[in-house]
């Protein structure tokens, strides 16, 4: 009687057991949980991607330092100025009424091809 009830408890436990992993299987495999998946891993690819990114970046600027040091290179060159001179000056004050910059080549005047 023992036997028999041991074996009836440890089969529908085994049924359980079996019933819940095909279940959260076919949870898995749904079209919703696989596309939450393969966002997932193209979350963590482009989190890989750019530490690599800074990782290479970091080297560049070491390696850089050490020629620079090797060559005697210690002065970075200055950037050259813009090529054009700003037409409107922009600020939060000025925005309804914008105050046109001196010596500048922007014409108020949008009619004056005509």
């Amino acid at each position: 009687m023992f036997r028999r009830t041991f074996w009836f408890t440890a089969g529908a436990a085994a049924g359980v057991w079996a019933t819940t992993k095909v279940n959260r299987k076919l949870k898995q495999l749904t079209p919703e949980s696989l596309a939450a998946q393969a966002a997932n891993k193209a979350i963590e690819a482009g989190h890989r991607l750019k530490d690599f990114a800074l990782d290479v970046r970091d080297g560049m600027a070491e390696r850089e330092a050490e020629l620079g040091e090797a060559l005697g290179l210690d002065h970075r060159p200055e950037l050259p100025a813009p090529r054009r001179v700003a037409a409107i000056e922009n600020s939060p004050t000025h925005s309804k009424n914008p105050t046109y910059v001196e010596r500048s080549t922007y014409s108020y005047n949008r009619n004056e091809d005509h």
